[in-house]
């Protein structure tokens, strides 16, 4: 009975820090490039080495630890060639906990992710993904060039301020370079 209250209570926590739009519960306020870029202070191109899921320190809430390998600073400084990025959810054993719209990171693929120190339920002081999905551009092959999609596109965007309903990129995404150059164009002004 203890291991299902403890299920109920991380999942009802997963769901909670899944929601930042006071819309629908499977909805999200889209958020635009400028904005992931001026509120997370280091953004990484990387591929992830390894994850390892564990509960955290109550035990109340499955959290995974993510080893990336960075190849780029885009934003921020990071001196070392790897970086730890913690990510609510993942499985431990039969224990399986969900966060809807959060962020998903898998071994061997690379991503540019927006990062920001934060604290999580048990687990303070760590790089997250502050911004979900939005804060996750996949690295895919593209006719032109590597393309960076976000993984919001997955999710039913509520629209910014402008109207707009769509992850940066849309479906197919920004050309690598370009989101690189974006990246650093807007860091450059917020200074």
């Amino acid at each position: 009975m203890r291991r299902v209250a403890r299920l109920l209570w991380g999942l009802t926590i997963a769901i909670a820090l899944g929601l930042d739009a006071p819309a629908r519960a499977s909805s999200f306020a889209r958020v635009g490039l400028d904005y992931l870029v001026a509120e997370n202070g280091l953004i990484v191109l990387g591929e992830v080495l390894s994850t390892r899921s564990y509960w955290n320190d109550p035990g109340t809430l499955i959290l995974t630890d993510v080893q990336v390998s960075v190849s780029e600073v885009l934003k921020g400084k990071w001196n070392n060639h790897e970086i730890t990025v913690t990510i609510p959810g993942g499985t431990v054993g039969d224990d399986t906990i969900a966060v809807v719209g959060g962020a998903e990171l898998v071994s061997g693929n690379s991503y540019v992710l927006f990062l920001k120190k934060g604290d999580l339920p048990g687990a303070g002081g760590v790089h997250v993904v502050r911004d979900h999905s939005q804060g996750v551009f996949e690295i895919q092959p593209g006719k032109d060039g590597p393309r960076a999609v976000s993984q919001a596109v997955r999710l039913e965007l509520v629209p910014d301020a402008f109207g707009d309903a769509a992850a940066p990129g849309g479906a197919p995404g920004l050309r690598l370079q370009a989101l690189r150059r974006s990246v650093r164009d807007l860091a450059e002004v917020k200074r």
